[in-house]
């Protein structure tokens, strides 16, 4: 999937993935869109670890940007967002986060993302659905 023109649009202007530090990146699948956060003071808890806020954050994103590349012109927007975080991720580490499409309507589109840490450890399982709106 060519995410080119999603990631013009989001080092457009200030927003939640540039402050947390996502990264989107482009895959050779039609039906995948990858994304990578260091693990750094933006998006730790207290504690010195990755917050499971950021890592559903980082999910919802990947996913937006990626059901905005299949539909271009549309607005497509997170309705639901459902996860289990089975590891911590201390600060210094990157997670990434592999979207693959399960279900792509006209109006929702249905992604589970697996988000790892460097060491290709699962952190986080994440489903995410996508509302697409026309014209937008």
């Amino acid at each position: 999937m060519n995410i080119d023109k999603i990631n013009q649009i989001i080092h457009s202007k200030p927003n939640l993935s540039t402050a947390l530090g996502m990264e989107f990146f482009s895959t050779p699948e039609d039906d995948t869109c990858m994304a990578r956060m260091k693990v750094d003071e933006r998006n730790r808890q207290p504690f010195g670890f990755l917050s499971g806020g950021a890592s559903l954050a980082l999910a919802e994103n990947v996913a937006g940007v990626a059901s905005s590349s299949l539909c271009p012109g549309c607005a497509c927007v997170g309705i639901e967002v459902s996860g289990s975080h089975v590891k911590a991720v201390a600060e210094g580490d990157t997670v990434t986060a592999y979207a693959r499409l399960l279900h792509k309507g006209s109006t929702l589109h249905v992604w589970n993302i697996d988000i790892t840490d460097m060491a290709g450890d699962l952190i986080s399982n994440v489903r995410v659905t996508n509302y697409v709106i026309k014209g937008k």
